[in-house]
């Protein structure tokens, strides 16, 4: 998947940012295939252009680009969205994640940032702003350290463990796949497999589930 073949929408209350992030984006070679800049409109549209990753904007005027979010992963699971907002506060990132976004960029991103985190969130990577990956890896270790209900855990095979394993210590597929000799393609099959057996939707949640298996840890 390359830039030509990635396609995005971009979500934003303010034209001439949404206009000039969408103008961008389309210069650097990425099917923008449509804009919104309401909450209402960006679940509407995405679910008419099913574009590979949206841009959300988390403060939409009197809405909230938490719940868009969150309707757009549970109604198009092959959708990522990436958050682009001016805000970096903890609970705006954190309450993002738990809505289903692969990634949180701030505003202050530099135009090389921003295309190479739409990139890599198609391609299923967890992108974060400098510092926010670790706050999310935090709360999730927090979680998992308080006290659950025991559940049968799905079959995973030894590969897909490591390479989930891998995942919570918040490894690249790239990464991955150098450390694991393999292909890129090979290690992308392994977590797709594994979010299908969690029925998970992206990195991620999938990194959550392994830390709160203690995953992170071996």
């Amino acid at each position: 998947m390359t830039a030509r073949t990635i396609s995005v929408m971009v979500v934003d209350d303010h034209p001439m940012w949404r206009d000039g992030v969408a103008r961008d984006l389309s210069e650097r070679g990425f099917d923008v295939r449509a804009t919104a800049g309401d909450a209402g409109a960006a679940v509407r549209i995405a679910r008419t252009v099913t574009p590979d990753v949206v841009l959300m904007d988390l403060q939409l005027g009197s809405e909230s680009g938490v719940d868009a979010t969150r309707e757009i992963v549970q109604h198009l699971p092959a959708t990522r969205v990436l958050v682009l907002s001016a805000s970096g506060a903890h609970s705006d990132v954190l309450e993002a994640v738990k809505a289903g976004a692969s990634g949180y960029l701030v505003k202050s991103a530099s135009a090389e940032e921003l295309v190479d985190a739409v990139s890599r969130t198609a391609h299923g990577d967890a992108v974060f702003t400098a510092g926010l990956a670790g706050l999310v890896l935090g709360e999730y270790r927090r979680m998992a350290a308080a006290p659950a209900e025991a559940e049968a855990a799905p079959k995973l095979t030894d590969r897909e463990t490591e390479v989930l394993r891998l995942v919570a210590k918040g490894m690249t597929a790239r990464q991955i796949a150098d450390r694991l000799v393999l292909s890129h393609r090979t290690v992308e099959n392994h977590v797709q497999s594994t979010l299908r057996k969690l029925q998970l939707h992206n990195r991620v949640e999938l990194a959550r589930y392994a830390i709160e298996h203690g995953l992170d840890a071996e």
